[in-house]
């Protein structure tokens, strides 16, 4: 009885070898398939995170799975040392490094300042010859595949266990789009079976191959032409010893480390010593020293990944000691060796480089700085990591002479081994190796708004958002724990709605956050190009809006005056005007105070042509004003956010009043009841919960912001995908007044549509005996009668009406000077509403 083993993983499923060569068959059909639908990085990076956290937790149902694939006496920590290496800190470190952003794949502006679009595509299929030495070498190498956007076709050894196969299966699992399982296929075979190989490798636009010469020849035989070999291959690495770093037992300990550490089977670890000096008697003098120090080590630990040497190994060892004897004779060499043969020093007088049978095995060679290049060049496709031991000045000039001479790494001697997150390989990147550089040129006139090409074409679907909802309470105390690496970048809010809270962020999620608040802008009209932007946001006090809007317009590549929301409004126009501004940010309370105190020399002007506002609203008649009283041309929202978030919300040309198009790539929304914590029926207005997903150390998810929104169906005229929604005011605008629930907004729509009211407007709440009084309190130099306004209010909102016809509330309307309005300290927000009941 025949029976068929299941060891190989083909897009979500174990199959067997008869279903296998089948399906290799077919490969291009389901390579072409596959490549037809998108894959967003953040379903990468969220699987990637999500297995991350399984790995480093002996406890959880996926590691102890996991654990029964290891290969026999392999420890389970390497399961942890993998789940290191794949949580999304080190994985979007590696793709900022590499690719330059956390999401590589988007066709954004190269220039904001031309409609050129550049982007990171995939290559399309990758096929990975895994070495059959290293666990998790070939998970990795998929991983890389999957961040550059390729098919990933991987072949295991026939000896290998199935642990590839079974980790990139709960990999996969963890994607509930399947976008993932789409894209990995991992077959276990011995190199032997040729025509498999030949189906793998004849429709890939990469191949990359890990193991020697004689693995990348045999695989080199099956690449079709134009298709990318990519060598990750054998190199040799060595240490460099100044004088008075050989003198130094500190040096020879840290040099032992190296040596020692995964016994030399490391591609970075030294397998010679070189020491600054022509003199053979030193170079004999510290072999012997050297030997001491290695002779003190104890063996290897019994289980290692790296065991004893097999039988072919073993004879090289011999070889290679016996030869080194024989030729101490002519004065040539000294040998210094463990007498159970665990380790060996070879002194050679000789310079050029020499492979070592590892083992703890070591050439001590001569080679002064003067012939550095010229001994070590002819090796340099073999070299990787240089070790270097010596004074400041010493480091600085061999850095260099290495690195000319072929080396692509240089290490302080003890630290030759360890790597860093997104770490260059053999003198390359990964993901550029699996990637193709490319770019669109579009009609300046045509695609003078749009940031980002993609939007035109798909709305970017991210993981669904789940868990509990957050309140500002629940981000705050975390936020005051993170470490130091994510903490980097200080902001309070400004306190109009409550107490100034803290918000913390990692300069990267700063950075990618402006660089989506800049789309935002390239999006409502800003032109970097030929806009002279006057930039009069509050600043100070830990408050953000300043300094973010002048990091966006760095960015952008803008013309940018950091004036700053002052109280000298003269020397603020002057500035405007002797600098030629045409473009304006900041708060519309500012604002509005700013073009009417300066009404005149402004209006003179005649420059200013846009307005670009945040953290209020400016109404439909301040609107008007700005435009027929100013000249302005374009006014409209900067950008939609909060301290904690960032950008939230965008407007484009076609965007008025409150509507914003979601920041998609960045943010997935939900609209919930006011009162239950479900999704509102389409169309109606509810509690904004938004969940980030490019944040480092914090969990923002389903944050309940105190915003009000409704959804606007339809896709925009604009031709975005994005997600619409309309602002309808914060949960603080409304009300409980005299039984009835009142929301400002509504105040405020109605002062500005019936009241032809184009001023600030405040409601002030005070309690007045057996009676609440509610005060609006309006701008005098908007001219609007308050009696006027008082009916239009009463006309207009039914419960207000009622309040005060039960005589359960007092309605005030007044006439007040702007300055006198109640606003926030730190950022000159106008407060809404100022409740001074008791």
């Amino acid at each position: 009885m025949t029976v068929n083993v299941h060891h190989h993983y083909w897009q979500g499923s174990f199959i067997d070898d008869e279903e296998a060569g089948r399906r290799l068959a077919g490969l291009p059909a389901a390579v072409e398939a596959a490549l037809a639908e998108v894959l967003e990085t953040e379903t990468v990076l969220a699987a990637c995170d999500a297995l991350a956290v399984a790995l480093c937790d002996p406890g959880h149902p996926v590691h102890a799975r996991l654990a029964a694939h290891l290969p026999e006496g392999a420890d389970p920590a390497v399961l942890a040392e993998l789940g290191g290496l794949l949580g999304r800190r080190e994985l979007t470190r590696k793709l900022r490094r590499e690719l330059g952003g956390a999401a590589p794949g988007r066709l954004n502006r190269a220039d904001p300042r031309e409609t050129v679009y550049e982007a990171w595509a995939p290559v399309g299929l990758v096929a990975h010859i895994a070495p059959g030495n290293a666990a998790t070498v070939a998970p990795l190498s998929i991983v890389e595949g999957l961040l550059a956007g390729n098919v990933n076709v991987l072949k295991t050894s026939s000896d290998d266990t199935l642990l590839t196969q079974h980790l990139m299966a709960e990999l996969a699992a963890l994607d509930p789009s399947g976008a993932l399982a789409a894209r990995i296929v991992v077959l276990r075979f011995p190199s032997s079976r040729q025509e498999w190989l030949r189906l793998m490798c004849a429709p890939a636009d990469a191949v990359a191959v890990w193991g020697g010469e004689a693995a990348v020849e045999g695989v080199a035989a099956h690449v079709p032409a134009g298709c990318r070999l990519v060598e990750w291959g054998h190199r040799i690495s060595f240490a460099y010893l100044t004088a008075d770093a050989w003198s130094d037992a500190r040096t020879l300990d840290a040099l032992a480390d190296d040596v020692c550490l995964h016994e030399q089977e490391a591609c970075s670890s030294p397998q010679v010593v070189y020491l600054d000096t022509e003199d053979e008697d030193e170079v004999f003098g510290f072999a012997g020293r050297f030997a001491a120090v290695l002779a003190a080590r104890p063996p290897a630990a019994a289980g290692a990944p790296v065991g004893e040497p097999d039988p072919a190994e073993a004879a090289e060892l011999t070889t290679t000691e016996l030869v080194a004897r024989l030729e101490e004779h002519l004065g040539l060499t000294r040998v210094f060796a463990a007498p159970d043969g665990s380790w060996r020093v070879m002194a050679d007088t000789r310079s050029p480089l020499t492979a070592s049978p590892l083992h703890r095995s070591v050439w001590v060679k001569p080679l002064p700085r003067k012939r550095l290049i010229a001994t070590l060049r002819p090796m340099r496709r073999y070299l990787q990591t240089a070790g270097l031991a010596g004074s400041r000045a010493d480091i600085a000039e061999l850095s260099r002479t290495a690195l000319a001479a072929g080396v692509t790494r240089v290490t302080p001697v003890g630290a030759m081994l360890e790597s860093y997150a997104g770490e260059p390989h053999d003198g390359v990147y990964a993901l550029q190796r699996y990637s193709r550089r490319v770019a669109v040129q579009a009609d300046p006139a045509a695609f003078a708004t749009t940031a980002c090409l993609d939007d035109l074409v798909r709305p970017v679907v991210l993981p669904r958002p789940a868990g509990p909802l957050l309140g500002k309470e629940d981000v705050q105390e975390p936020a005051r724990r993170l470490t130091r690496a994510d903490a980097e970048l200080y902001f309070r809010s400004g306190g109009s709605t409550g107490a100034p809270a803290l918000s913390v962020f990692s300069y990267d999620d700063y950075d990618t956050q402006m660089h989506a608040a800049a789309r935002g802008l390239l999006a409502a009209g800003y032109d970097p190009a030929s806009d002279r932007t006057a930039n009069l946001f509050y600043c100070g006090s830990m408050y953000g809006s300043f300094i973010s809007f002048f990091s966006v317009l760095e960015r952008l590549g803008g013309v940018q005056l950091p004036l700053s929301a002052g109280p000298d409004h003269r020397a603020t126009a002057r500035a405007l005007i002797d600098h030629g501004a045409d473009t304006l940010f900041g708060m519309p309370s500012y604002l509005w105070q700013l073009l009417h105190a300066e009404a005149d020399a402004l209006r003179a002007y005649g420059g200013l042509r846009k307005v670009f506002y945040g953290g209020e609203h400016f109404t439909e008649e301040q609107q008007r004003t700005l435009k027929d009283t100013f000249g302005i041309e374009v006014v409209r929202s900067i950008t939609y956010g909060s301290t904690d978030l960032g950008p939230l919300g965008y407007q484009c040309t076609e965007s008025t009043g409150g509507v914003h198009h979601l920041h998609a790539d960045l943010h997935t929304m939900e609209i919930l009841d006011l009162a239950e914590d479900r999704p509102v029926a389409e169309g109606a207005t509810g509690r904004l919960v938004f969940t980030t997903h490019a944040r480092r150390g914090q969990h923002l998810g389903r944050y309940v912001i105190g915003d009000l929104g409704r959804e606007v169906p339809g896709r925009c005229p604009c031709g975005r995908h994005a997600p619409r929604f309309e602002l309808r005011g914060r949960t603080g605008d409304v009300m409980r007044v005299a039984t009835y629930f009142l929301n400002h907004r509504r105040l405020l729509d109605l002062a500005g549509e019936h009241g032809g009211h184009r001023g600030e407007l405040q409601v002030r709440l005070d309690s007045a005996g057996a009676r609440e009084r509610l005060t609006v309190r309006v701008e005098r130099a908007a001219a609007t009668d308050p009696e006027r306004l008082r009916e239009v209010f009463l006309a207009g909102y039914p419960e207000l009406r009622s309040a005060v016809v039960e005589r359960l509330l007092e309605l005030v309307v007044e006439a007040v000077d702007g300055a006198s309005l109640d606003r926030s300290p730190t950022s000159g927000k106008l407060l809404a509403v100022v409740d001074a009941r008791r």
